[in-house]
């Protein structure tokens, strides 16, 4: 058994130092790879029975297992959707074959990075076919709550589907003064008007005008104003859909700001928030009149010309998408034309307990396997997961120094084994001859 289990024991030492050397190859092969997890290989002894007086050399065996856990570093490119983490964790994808089929059904694949594009049909996928996924956010940008460690809520990100998008407007600041020498005894009380602005819901620019019309006193001053509003877009633009009365305060602590505010004509008011509600032809729309602590009032009264200072609203015109955008926390927005942006989807990150147990699948991605455990979508930047990067990629863990060094050991290590074949087999020619 001695010379049978040697030339056994080199035989199987010259195998896991080629397994070795594969992975040396593909590691150098791959030192340019965005994405690229490093192979290696363990090895193990394996011990045959002993017994006093005998040995068997039991022979070596190699286990090859990719890292897909370790962190490379990540370098800066020019694609807002080039997409690394940067920490822990890595993006869901899939692959071609699964664009159609039932969320349940589609395979996971889990990436480190990605250089994303949009394809012909809109979805979002690198060269080598890796299509992004992640949770489709609703109409007003909030991504509905989705199952964690499930694909049944992912779906590819495709963003033709938001090539033009409008905002309506549903706040406008009103930060006008108002002459306070118009509330005098005495005063012309002429109404004053300001046509301001607002985006309706199909994104059509419409005009919404505040006339503002001086309670005049007989003595002294009343600091009341009667400010109707009008909807440009209604039937009958020259009827007011909302009135109010509003005083202002002279006081020395908070002379000039609003006091008190009245509706009335289909306005209300609310004084936690300090702002007005009517209903445009196209929705509601609130209008900040009050401050929500005394003093600090968008609309003022003060002894100064009639001015709209700090008139400002939400809400945007139609626009097209002009690019894509991802933040540190995985919300994918479009940006459009006009400076509006929405989030359109959520990249999840996602997690497994064994990183070295993932099965390589191509292109720089993995699947999760029974020895990787099962995954778990993680917000990015929450638990043990990293945050998203955009304009990044991630580079290959590949240490190239590392591995010429582990080829000079491997090929050595071969060399040696071989030379235990040789041994044995000028060894059992000795034995023939003394039989001869």
């Amino acid at each position: 058994m001695g010379l049978s289990s040697s030339l056994n024991a080199g035989v199987m030492g010259l195998a896991v130092n080629a397994v070795k050397l594969g992975t040396i190859s593909d590691n150098i092969a791959n030192s340019k790879t965005f994405g690229y997890k490093r192979s290696d290989a363990e090895f193990r002894d394996m011990v045959l029975s002993q017994t006093a007086g005998s040995f068997s050399a039991g022979g070596v065996n190699a286990t090859a297992f990719r890292d897909a856990g370790q962190q490379g570093s990540l370098t800066t490119t020019s694609n807002s959707t080039d997409i690394s983490i940067s920490g822990g964790g890595m993006l869901p994808v899939t692959g071609v074959g699964d664009l159609n089929v039932a969320p349940s059904a589609r395979e996971l694949r889990l990436t480190s990075t990605g250089s994303f594009s949009a394809d012909e049909s809109g979805y979002l996928r690198t060269i080598g076919g890796n299509f992004l996924m992640g949770w489709p956010a609703d109409a007003s940008g909030a991504i509905p709550t989705q199952p964690r460690d499930s694909v049944s809520g992912l779906e590819p990100v495709r963003v033709n589907l938001n090539q033009f998008a409008a905002s309506p407007t549903s706040l406008i600041s009103l930060g006008v003064n108002l002459p306070a020498t118009e509330t005098e005894a005495g005063a012309g009380g002429a109404a004053l008007s300001l046509p301001t602005e607002y985006f309706d819901t199909l994104g059509r620019s419409q005009t919404l005008t505040t006339v503002y019309t001086p309670v005049v006193p007989a003595t002294g001053s009343s600091n009341e104003w009667n400010v109707d509003i009008l909807d440009g877009a209604s039937a009958t633009p020259l009827v007011p859909i909302g009135s109010f009365n509003v005083t202002f305060d002279s006081s020395a602590a908070a002379g000039g700001s609003v006091a008190t505010v009245t509706p009335s004509g289909g306005a209300t008011f609310d004084a936690v928030t300090g702002n007005i509600q009517v209903s445009t032809a196209s929705g509601t729309l609130d209008l900040a009149v009050a401050g929500a602590t005394p003093g600090s009032s968008p609309m003022t009264q003060l002894a100064a010309s009639f001015a709209p200072l700090n008139v400002s609203k939400d809400g945007a015109p139609i626009g097209n998408l002009s690019s894509l955008e991802i933040d540190d926390k995985g919300f994918l927005e479009a940006v459009f034309d006009t400076g509006f942006r929405r989030t359109i989807y959520q990249i999840p990150v996602a997690n497994v307990p064994n990183f070295k147990g993932l099965v390589a699948a191509g292109n720089a991605s993995f699947q999760v396997s029974q020895d990787s455990g099962d995954f778990f979508l993680w917000d990015a930047g929450d638990g043990p997961v990293g945050l998203t990067v955009g304009f990044s990629l991630t580079e290959s863990t590949t240490d190239i120094a590392q591995e010429l060094t582990d080829l000079i050991e491997t090929q050595r290590a071969y060399s040696s084994n071989a030379k235990i074949i040789q041994t044995v087999d000028e060894m059992l020619q000795e034995t023939t001859d003394i039989i001869r």
